[in-house]
């Protein structure tokens, strides 16, 4: 991986942690005014992530400003809300959070909402988050945004309802702008069956668009994007000509609008997620950005690792950059904590009346032989609590592609899983999916003389020579079987959940055309 060439030397760039890094950016380059792009910056010193140029607050905390007060600015009639988007409370039953964005600073922000579209009679304040990125002499000015986020609490399960959001100057329920209305369905005390979706790695342009049109089809009761958002920063190869473009979220939240206004968006955090001038975890920006379930160990500064159920299905997100070999910058940052707070939500899951599957997803790839190949962090601190806990199955992304394993156990293969097959977790092991695939331009591939194979286009299957990263940030050659399934074209993953006698999950890979690519089923005692 290539090194800064401006900004800080390339030695001590290698070794800087993240809040290392937001302290170097905060005193020396700011007081020196060194003429430096954040990408070459956040890009070079994470030695392959991405991150901004700016700060949300003078202190060291991962808080960006936040106020419900009145808040000077524009004609609130003049401005716009954008970029809606929802995620869940702790109980997606109950609980629903409504984030979205608007140009210039407004007064009294709010939502209105009730379950018909023409009585719009409850109302309830909403929480600006403001991030300030200053300028880069000679790239871009500074930028002002402006998030705004409501909790909606003690809903009905199973209920649809309407909501429109405004501030002074802008009310959704006015005649001019209630085609603004739209809505959102709580999740069933007790659903049969659901879908949801999932992939990595998305970006913003016509594929990554066209990816979210698809998800529109399968009708999910929510999506989980495994990391790499937005890609503010687009090379992040710490060269003079890496730039970070701020307002690249504002166009990322337009896009995924059309689904992300009605579809609970989970995110979790990528390495291409941290930025470094923001807070000294490089989680600044994304805390002011999104409204996450509070159900993680460090909910206010580690919002990527949270918990929720939905249905017989119990979801856990984490922060991989916390362990991940490939890319130190944050490695360690949670001191354990995180992967003390895994075991104790995994044990309470599978203690859990009803839930029949627990499903985890993380950005760094546990299994994968595509171009940032496997994660020797991911595999050391998580995949023994997998095993312990008989994981049903596990979504990533990093790597730009869609790649299925057979299940795995012990690190070896479990039970052979072809397309259409089969696995039970508590005799073979767990399938890993890479979901890489969302819309980001630079695809990935495989080894070389490695053939891709999937539905309709099955070849014979074959060891695979690969490598995984190890502590020392060295790679270790391995040439492994559990490789199963192997597309290199953009795609995303669909599973379907079926309660009652015979729970099962069916999970399904599609490519951009519409094109099923893959099928198997996970069924537990089967």
């Amino acid at each position: 991986m290539e090194t800064p060439d401006v900004g800080i030397p390339p030695r001590l760039a290698e070794r800087m942690s993240m809040a290392e890094q937001y302290e170097y950016l905060r005193t020396r380059l700011t007081r020196r005014r060194t003429l430096v792009t954040a990408g070459a910056v956040a890009g070079g010193l994470l030695t392959g992530c991405s991150g901004p140029t700016g700060t949300a607050t003078p202190a060291r905390t991962a808080t960006p400003t936040r106020s419900t007060s009145p808040v000077a600015g524009a004609p609130g009639r003049a401005v716009t809300p954008f970029g809606r988007h929802l995620s869940f409370g702790a109980d997606p039953r109950t609980q629903m959070r409504v984030s979205w964005q608007v140009p210039a600073a407004v007064r009294r922000p709010y939502i209105r909402f009730g379950t018909r579209p023409d009585e719009l009679g409850g109302k309830a304040e909403a929480e600006v988050r403001a991030l300030h990125t200053p300028g880069v002499e000679g790239v871009r000015k500074a930028v002002e945004q402006y998030y705004v986020h409501a909790a909606l609490d003690g809903l009905l399960p199973g209920t649809t309802y309407y909501y429109g959001v405004g501030h002074d100057g802008f009310d959704p329920a006015a005649p001019e702008h209630r085609a603004t209305i739209t809505s959102f369905r709580t999740a069933p005390a007790r659903p049969e069956r659901f879908v949801f979706t999932a992939f990595g790695d998305q970006g913003v342009g016509r594929d990554a668009a066209a990816v979210d049109r698809l998800l529109l089809r399968e009708k999910p009761a929510f999506h989980l994007h495994a990391g790499d958002i937005c890609y503010a920063n687009a090379a992040g190869r710490g060269k003079t000509s890496d730039v970070y473009d701020p307002k690249a979220w504002d166009g990322f939240l337009r896009q995924s609008e059309p689904v992300a206004r009605s579809v609970p968006w989970m995110v979790t955090t990528g390495n291409h997620d941290m930025e470094a001038w923001y807070s000294p975890d490089g989680y600044g920006g994304q805390l002011a950005r999104f409204s996450l379930p509070e159900t993680g160990f460090a909910p206010r500064t580690t919002l990527g690792a949270y918990t929720f159920t939905y249905g017989n299905v119990g979801v856990v997100a984490l922060d991989a950059n916390d362990v991940s070999y490939e890319i130190p910058a944050n490695l360690g940052h949670t001191q354990g904590r995180q992967t003390a707070w895994l075991k104790r939500t995994l044990g309470a899951l599978r203690a859990a009346d009803g839930v029949d599957f627990v499903v985890v997803f993380f950005h760094h790839c546990a299994y994968s032989t595509s171009a940032h190949a496997s994660d020797g962090g991911v595999r050391a601190e998580w995949l023994p609590l997998f095993a312990q806990y008989q994981v049903d199955l596990v979504i990533n992304g990093h790597n730009h592609v869609y790649e299925r394993t057979d299940a795995v156990k012990d690190g070896e293969v479990g039970r052979a899983v072809p397309v259409g097959g089969s696995a039970d977790p508590t005799r073979d092991g767990t399938v890993y999916v890479t979901a890489g695939g969302g819309g980001r331009r630079n695809l990935h591939g495989f080894p070389a003389g490695v053939a891709e194979s999937y539905e309709g286009h099955v070849t014979a299957h074959e060891s695979v020579g690969t490598f995984r990263w190890t502590k020392s940030r060295d790679t270790a050659a391995e040439t492994v079987e559990w490789s199963r399934v192997r597309y290199r074209g953009y795609s995303f993953l669909t599973v379907e959940a079926v309660g009652g006698q015979a729970p099962r999950l069916t999970v399904s890979a599609r490519a951009s055309d519409g094109r099923r690519i893959d099928r198997f089923e996970v069924r537990r005692g089967a």
